[in-house]
């Protein structure tokens, strides 16, 4: 099973450039994915025949118990069969549907197998955790793929509406999910339905919420009008999700759970009532559409709400009988999808007002869709008329529920009659439409999808065999599917059916303006709306009322919170149990002292560049205090960073003005004086609680001897970064070049990957001339701007700067220092060399692009970690390499170096985008503006 989603993920990976080569006919390849999963099923037929099961556990997070736990059953394996038989058939029918050079081809065709993947991922998981991440990968992709006409707002709409609610409805699902598998002591399903469950409101609270979910998948009643509007997407992706896929997920789920969840309370009422409800309402819309493809959705929705009452019925009787219909409604349903998106295809239109005399154009186009339609209508001896007719007699029993199953069972024999005289009858006085000859590639696939429905009506007996496993875990199966049982009640109920929907066709023209009345008086995508607007007029008060542009209003909202909630909280239960020295060292209370005088000061300065050095000074402070305790790494960070903040505020007040405004006043400093020293008593003593709130001796005592012995290193801080923690660190490295893109993106209006910035000619300096100048970028700014001592300096500094960066980045294993510092030293002599000689100066400096930087450490990083899983077995696992060379003698390298060198280059990578774009590009802001500031006297094309 793992190797079929990895085939499906690297099948989906490669479609881009597959579609890139052959075209459209590159999804005939990418159907050998899900026709895997296919050969896989039929393959185990055997392994789940008698109840089988298929089990395999591969382990992935071990901390929190959780695995890689696939197991298919029966119901499982018959989603199986689906999900990759009609995934097959419509990647082979997409060959085709689309025209070669289609827009979003390669898009469409790569989401398509990876959403077969997540299918196959959902059906097979038996962890529900693990489940719901790929419940969760079928909504996303469902988007895109709902969404794929990008240029059309109908399918932009669409798409967003069925993620919304499929979304929601899933984080429902997710908390029902937590609830079930907190009782039960883990997230394993076929464990936790072996277990006890929890009683009462808990159980009750638990199914509510995992019902939403399941029937927000599958757009039942309140949720059911996401499902109509997803027809904005091609064709194939109806016939896929819509029809066979992820519709049926929220059934499938019903039937996973049902075995274990039936008897609790709720799960009953609700699924039967909303199945019933959107059986009939879905039905009597379906007979509204002019649209073919709209009457199949409506149609689609009927028939999902039949399977949730179905499923949700928890007896034997019903749940044979559901997966009969399942293994119907995929078979017919798709058919039908596929047989419109030819007509639409072929005729250029599917208003069955306007189309007439196809049925002779094309027969046999016509005889799949009337096998399908029968089946749907549950005509003999399709394979629609089995499950019918068993869903019928599990219910003899409730005349209620009964009566409703038989109207809208009517109604889907109406609709079926509909879309068949619509689509291929003669119209009195429209002209015959012209039909061209369906490629073969694009009549294939219904015509197997009918054929299997004629095909398994008969077989019906065998196919019990290998459904009643599912059925008997809910007691003993009494009766078998057949395709004939004798003179039953059910059979009469059956022709009563056929009857009446033959009837409603029949009157369907004194009809019509009764169907025209009788409709909900607020339609489905009507309440959506309402509900989406309300929710965007309440964003919008409550931001405009909490979010008034203050920086100050928000930090301070923040630190009042932390005061009063576990401030308060803190000092009721004083959780603190540690003994307190006041110092180890006199000078920490003098360092404490100035950096609560640089504190309280920095609130009360008036000039903004006063503030960002008493700011500095608490930082500077903090190093100090990282050094009397004996933590040189940290003290180097602290003071590196400390540094390199100090610098980017530089960049940064140069556009503001150099006061702050005239607030606050005098009274509302002193209240943010008290708001500070609050927050920081709160913060010290939940520092005081968590130091002492230990129970468990520390891991970080192991470290030392880790480092040493798996790290090959003596300093523990960088091995631990590199090598112990290098996950951690790897996470940190993907949010600074985030980071990094997000500052470029607001400040750049141009790509920052654009051509280098060309030195211009400074104002009387002659083609001839060869002075001799310390920075040349120099030159470009305005002599009184210019410092000659500056530029001196920094001309002699800059390479040691680069050299000592390199000592610690070299050195960090063993010594103080490493990747980060060293790219910190890297990037401040950057900083100088632009402060002594402005963005052309920069350029000198460093003409690499800032983003080739950032992802180059990146790739050196992630290629460490598979160099350590290629020589080690474990990803990131440090390898130590003994060398030896002339005059140097025997060394070793660390594999993790090349780790820290893709750190260090990320760094520099962050530092060199900020200067571009806080720095340079600002500059030239100003300069295009003509504002006062860093100016530059250069020669122009055309003029001075």
């Amino acid at each position: 099973m793992l190797v079929l989603l990895i085939l499906h993920l690297v099948a989906a990976l490669l479609a881009p450039l597959l579609v890139r080569i052959w075209g459209p006919r590159a999804c005939l390849l990418l159907a050998l994915a899900p026709a895997a999963t296919l050969g896989w099923a039929v393959a185990h037929t055997g392994s789940v025949r008698d109840g089988g099961a298929v089990v395999e556990t591969y382990p992935w997070i071990t901390q929190l118990h959780l695995d890689l736990a696939l197991r298919v059953t029966t119901l499982s394996w018959v989603m199986l069969l689906l999900v990759g038989g009609v995934g097959a058939l419509v990647l082979v029918y997409s060959a085709r549907y689309f025209e070669p050079g289609s827009v979003g081809l390669a898009r469409f065709a790569a989401v398509m197998v990876a959403f077969a993947g997540a299918m196959v991922g959902l059906v097979v998981s038996d962890d529900l955790l693990l489940l719901y991440v790929f419940w969760e990968l079928t909504t996303v992709f469902s988007y895109l793929l709902i969404g794929h006409s990008t240029e059309r707002r109908s399918s932009r709409w669409a798409a967003a509406q069925a993620l919304t609610v499929t979304t929601l409805g899933g984080l429902a699902m997710l908390v029902g999910f937590l609830l079930l598998g907190h009782h039960a002591g883990g997230y394993r399903w076929s464990a936790v339905a072996a277990a006890p469950l929890p009683g009462g409101g808990y159980l009750a609270t638990a199914v509510l919420l995992v019902l939403a979910g399941a029937l927000a998948k599958s757009a039942v009643f309140p949720f059911n009008a996401w499902l109509p509007v997803a027809m904005a997407a091609p064709t194939p992706v109806s016939a896929y999700l819509h029809a066979a896929a992820m519709v049926k997920a929220g059934v499938f789920l019903l039937g996973l759970l049902g075995p274990a969840l039936a008897p609790a309370g709720p799960w009953r009422p609700v699924t039967v009532v909303a199945g019933l409800v959107t059986l009939v309402i879905g039905g009597w819309a379906a007979l509204r559409q002019t649209d073919l493809k709209l009457l199949l959705a409506y149609g689609t929705v009927s028939q999902l709400g039949l399977l949730v009452a179905v499923f949700g019925a928890g007896t034997p009787k019903a749940a044979l009988a559901g997966v009969a219909m399942l293994v119907a409604h995929a078979l017919f349903k798709a058919a039908l999808f596929l047989v419109v998106g030819i007509l639409d295809h072929e005729a250029g239109t599917r208003d069955l007002r306007d189309l007439s005399g196809v049925g002779r154009a094309a027969p046999v186009l016509a005889a799949v869709a009337g096998l399908a339609a029968a089946s749907m209508a549950g005509v003999p001896p399709l394979i629609g008329f089995v499950g019918k007719e068993a869903v019928l007699a599990a219910f003899t029993g409730d005349p209620l529920v009964l009566a409703v199953l038989v109207a809208g069972s009517a109604l889907t024999v109406a609709y079926s009659i509909r879309f068949l005289w619509g689509a291929f009858g003669t119209r009195p006085g429209v002209p015959d439409t012209e039909v061209a000859r369906p490629p073969a590639a694009m009549l294939g696939p219904p015509v197997v999808l009918a054929v299997a429905g004629l095909v398994t009506g008969p077989a019906a007996g065998w196919l019990s065999g290998l459904f009643e496993p599912y059925a008997e875990l809910f007691g003993p199966v009494e009766e078998h599917l057949a395709l004939w049982h004798g003179p039953t009640a059910a059979l009469g109920l059956s022709a009563l059916v056929l009857a009446g929907g033959v009837v409603l066709h029949l009157v369907r023209g004194p009809l019509a303006p009764v169907l025209a009345r009788l409709r909900s008086p607020v339609g489905g995508n009507q309440g959506y709306e309402w509900v989406t607007h309300r929710f965007d007029l309440l964003a919008i008060e409550v931001t405009g009322a909490t979010q008034r542009g203050s920086l100050p209003q928000y930090l301070g909202t923040v630190l009042v919170a932390l005061v009063l909630v576990p401030g308060t909280a803190m000092v009721a239960t004083a959780p603190w149990r540690v003994d307190l020295a006041p110092w180890d060292n006199p000078a920490q209370l003098v360092v404490c002292v100035v950096i609560a005088v640089a504190a309280v000061l920095a609130v009360g300065a008036r000039r903004r560049l006063t503030a960002m050095l008493l700011v500095g000074v608490t930082g500077y402070g903090t190093a100090m205090m990282f050094v009397l305790y004996g933590a040189p790494d940290l003290a180097l960070t602290q003071f590196l960073v400390e540094t390199a903040t100090i610098a980017v505020f530089v960049l940064v007040l140069r556009r503001l003005p150099e006061r702050f405004s005239a607030r606050p006043l005098r009274r509302s400093r002193w209240v943010r004086r008290c708001v500070g020293v609050a927050a920081g008593l709160v913060m010290a003593g939940l520092a005081l609680a968590a130091s002492g709130a230990r129970r468990a001796p520390s891991i970080s005592a192991a470290f030392p001897d880790l480092s040493a012995a798996e790290g090959y290193g003596r300093n523990v801080v960088n091995v631990t970064l590199v090598d112990i923690r290098a996950w951690d660190t790897m996470g940190e490295l993907a949010v600074l070049v985030v980071t990094a893109t997000g500052v470029a993106s607001l400040i750049f209006e141009r790509s920052r990957t654009g051509p280098r910035p060309r030195r211009p000619q400074p104002a009387g300096l002659r083609d001839g001339d060869r002075r001799t100048v310390w920075l040349r970028g120099g030159q470009t700014l305005r002599e009184r701007r210019r410092s000659i001592v500056f530029e001196v300096v920094t001309r002699l500094i800059f390479h040691t700067m680069l050299l000592f960066s390199l000592f610690l980045l070299f050195s960090g294993h063993n010594a103080p220092g490493g990747g980060f510092s060293g790219g910190l030293v890297a990037g401040l002599a950057l900083t100088l060399r632009y402060l002594a000689g402005g963005r052309y100066e920069l350029a000198e400096a460093a003409p690499v692009g800032a983003g080739m930087v950032l992802g180059a450490g990146l790739a050196v990083s992630v290629g460490s970690g598979v160099v350590g899983l290629a020589l080690a077995g474990d990803v990131l696992q440090s390898v130590k390499v003994d060398l030896w060379l002339p005059l140097v003698g025997h060394f070793y390298l660390v594999t993790s170096l090349f780790f820290d060198i893709g750190v260090y280059l990320v760094v520099v990578g962050l530092v060199l985008d900020i200067l571009r774009s806080l720095g340079a590009e600002v500059d030239r802001h100003v300069e295009a503006a003509g504002e006062p500031g860093r100016g530059l006297t250069v020669q122009r094309e055309g003029g001075s």
